[in-house]
């Protein structure tokens, strides 16, 4: 059974308009060597909400709503470890009135190179954040400024 939107086998990081790049821990391998499955979600969350923050500004802290998660997933195609230098690519796979469905990948940029889009890619998810009020938890349209950023990576 799939949940969440179509992830295609064997993506490259080409199709994905963000990269974002992001560091793994020590920590992060688990008892088998690899880095553990909670560590991809860490990975998600870390890239897509840095891509928002640090392009518009925003301080999640003060914003008089939240982007909360409602549906996450991941496909697992080659096993990633510390120290590994990754880079998550990041598509907007749907974007609604109030919710977003992100497409990611997780792959592996040797000698920091971003460029290289025919890489393959590791990991594949899905991610899909509900805007809500602060205050109420009830779903909001998406701001308009995040509406805009979200626009430029859609696919």
């Amino acid at each position: 059974m799939t949940t969440g939107p179509e992830i295609a086998q064997s993506p490259h990081r080409g199709e994905f308009p963000v990269h974002w790049p992001v560091q793994t821990r020590w920590a992060d391998n688990d008892i088998f060597g690899h880095l553990n499955n909670a560590v991809y979600y860490a990975l998600f969350d870390t890239a897509i909400n840095a891509w928002i923050g640090t392009t518009t500004g925003t301080d999640p802290l003060s914003a008089g709503w939240l982007a909360v998660v409602a549906e996450s997933g991941c496909r697992y195609l080659t096993e990633l470890k510390f120290p590994d230098p990754l880079t998550v690519g990041l598509a907007v796979a749907r974007l609604g009135r109030s919710s977003v469905t992100y497409r990611l990948g997780v792959f592996r940029t040797p000698e920091g190179r971003i460029d290289d889009v025919d890489r393959p890619v590791a990991a594949v998810g899905h991610w899909v954040h509900v805007y809500v009020d602060r205050a109420h938890r009830r779903p909001i349209p998406i701001p308009e400024h995040i509406r805009a950023l979200l626009e430029t990576a859609q696919r």
